[in-house]
């Protein structure tokens, strides 16, 4: 124990001091994400304080999302705190990136024509903060997609909005339901904020309506879903699962749904909803990373009334508003017929290629999901190993861990940018790694 404490640093006798020195092993790269922390009696006894004392500089960083309780781990450093910590290492010179969850730079629309047309006259403060025609464009996609939609709001990215929603009606501690596995932005998100994440477990057709219910059981106030697209996995809601998840909420009318369409139209399947009109508390948020560009930092949200006046209320006491230059330009892309012809085609290549993928692996014996999305998900039995293997014949994936709560393992493919001829090379590749050992069966 005595040299953890001198590796990491960790020092004080008051739980403010033993909290700050933690913090600053975490800053600095000395303990990094999953490392366990020693338990609070052994650490109580070598900085001869009481285990009081180091409990509550624990629970500090609990609630600041640094660290989380992990079973039989105990407490470890959360995957992604909320603090500037040291960028993770490169991937290796020729080895195919497939981890970094991106779209196809190839499939994303060159905007510099359109962004050399916009007027962006100057704007002052106690302007309004939303254009009325990027609104009246989001209001008419919603409609077209068969989504009622209520009050609308602009802004900075999917993760932004999911924050500003979940802080309208929720306080540190509040159970929030969340697909297993699931985001780990998201699961990030939810421990930073101080909330408690119940997992729901999932299948191809998005959360199962069992899993719903223990969630509402265990007393969440809040369910994350996601609609399509679903990352990790690409699990998408068909309409039979969305009424099966209408059904299964409809007693809990105060519980807030959000669904998180974070890949919109690139998704490759129609969108769906499992939220009834007339619900109280509910939001849909759609960005526009995947399909037109991450640097487009601009979510469209619709809710109801009170959730929706929560988040632009909160939004006017930051950043005010989402930059009027992005909204001309969203309005101009929306509007530009050739731009809708790139996202479309987009859309079709991310599925040819999904479906190679996982077409490929099956002729290997090996069940894959992705159902939608950019991503396939390949249960396995032991992550790292298969992660390492793969690694040394030249393909980087995302290990499963830090998307899972008690879901099984499972390594993950963003393969938006890998060519269909690719595919049975890859799938050859992963076989390979994951010989001589068994596959689970189920996501």
């Amino acid at each position: 124990m005595m040299n953890v404490l001198v590796r990491y640093q960790i020092r004080g006798k008051s739980g403010k001091e033993i909290a700050a020195s933690i913090e600053d092993a975490i800053r600095s790269g000395r303990l990094g994400p999953a490392q366990r922390l020693p338990p609070i009696r052994d650490l109580a006894a070598n900085l001869r304080v009481s285990p009081a004392t180091v409990a509550s500089a624990y629970r500090a960083m609990r609630t600041r999302g640094l660290i989380r309780g992990s079973g039989r781990r105990g407490t470890v450093v959360n995957h992604r705190p909320p603090l500037a910590t040291p960028i993770t290492p490169a991937i290796p010179a020729g080895v195919r990136d497939l981890a970094n969850g991106n779209p196809d730079l190839a499939m994303l629309p060159r905007l510099g024509e359109i962004v050399g047309r916009l007027e962006c006259p100057p704007r002052l403060y106690g302007a309004a903060a939303n254009r009325e025609d990027l609104l009246r464009l989001a209001k008419r996609q919603f409609a077209a997609d068969g989504i009622a939609t209520g009050e609308v709001a602009v802004l900075s990215g999917a993760m932004d909005a999911l924050e500003r929603i979940l802080t309208a009606h929720l306080r540190p501690g509040d159970a929030v339901g969340i697909e297993d596995p699931s985001y780990s932005g998201t699961l990030d998100l939810i421990a930073a904020l101080g909330y408690a994440a119940e997992p729901i477990a999932i299948d191809e057709y998005g959360p199962a309506p069992a899993a719903i219910k223990s969630a509402l059981k265990a007393g969440v106030r809040a369910v994350v879903i996601t609609p399509r697209g679903q990352n990790p996995t690409g699990a998408a809601l068909d309409r039979k699962r969305a009424m099966e998840l209408r059904a299964a909420m409809a007693a809990n009318p105060e519980l807030l749904i959000v669904e998180d369409d974070f890949a919109g139209p690139v998704a490759g399947v129609p969108a769906m909803t499992a939220i009834d009109r007339g619900r109280e508390r509910w939001a849909i948020i759609r960005s526009v990373s995947k399909a037109l560009g991450p640097d487009l930092r601009i979510a469209i949200t619709t809710g109801d009334a009170l959730t929706i006046a929560r988040v632009e209320g909160m939004q006017r006491l930051g950043p005010r508003w989402v930059s009027h230059i992005l909204q001309e330009a969203l309005v101009a892309i929306w509007s530009d017929a050739k731009i809708a012809r790139t996202v479309k085609l987009a859309s079709r290549t991310y599925t040819e290629r999904r479906e190679a993928v996982i077409a490929a692996l099956a002729a290997e014996g090996i069940k894959a999901y992705g159902r939608s999305g950019l991503n396939v998900w390949i249960p396995v039995r032991e992550e790292t190993t298969a992660i390492q293997s793969l690694l040394d014949s030249g393909w980087a994936l995302r290990a499963g861990e830090r998307f899972r709560i008690r879901a099984g393992p499972g390594i993950r493919a963003t393969v938006a940018a890998l060519p269909v001829e690719d595919a049975p090379r890859l799938a050859r590749d992963i076989a390979s790694a994951l010989r001589p050992r068994a596959l689970a069966t189920a996501v």
